[in-house]
């Protein structure tokens, strides 16, 4: 039976560069966010000194910045951490869907690898459960992903 060549990238995050984009909106969920991403990070070999935080003030206005540091040519990836937790208008929708298409769009159009760790919840019990409680950090999971990500590219 013939050989399949396999691509995965190894979690090994010593000498990548990456940016963190936080929104200020909901800071004590982004900030625990923020804390799993950076612990998660240095865990995995990266140095405090190859990462960049990038505070901003909610996920809306993530796809205009994280371009911008798309561009620049300065970050191997980028993790986008924010929390916005659905209310009793539709904004929720607009906003969360805003951030997720145009993260997507800038990740496409820079080939840089984009991390969507902005939760978008009914409740802030699900936020909570989501930074660091009951259903894991998932600013730990944007990083992991982008560092991934990052190292598949490094291969093709």
């Amino acid at each position: 039976m013939p050989h399949i060549q396999t691509i995965e990238g190894r979690l090994e995050a010593k000498g990548v560069k990456v940016a963190l984009v936080a929104a200020r909106f909901n800071d004590f969920i982004v900030d625990r966010l923020v804390s799993g991403a950076v612990d998660y990070l240095t865990r995995h070999g990266m140095d405090r000194e190859d990462m960049t935080l990038v505070r901003l003030p909610g996920a809306f206005e993530m796809p205009v910045v994280v371009r911008k540091l798309a561009q620049s040519g300065k970050y191997d990836g980028i993790i986008c951490l924010g929390a916005v937790i659905r209310g009793s208008t539709p904004h929720f929708d607009f906003v969360a869907n805003e951030c997720a298409k145009g993260l997507a769009q800038v990740s496409l159009e820079t080939n840089l690898p984009v991390g969507f760790g902005v939760l978008t919840c009914d409740t802030l019990e699900q936020a909570i459960e989501r930074a660091g409680s009951k259903a894991g950090n998932k600013g730990v999971e944007a990083a992991s992903a982008v560092l991934e990500t990052i190292r598949v590219m490094e291969q093709l």
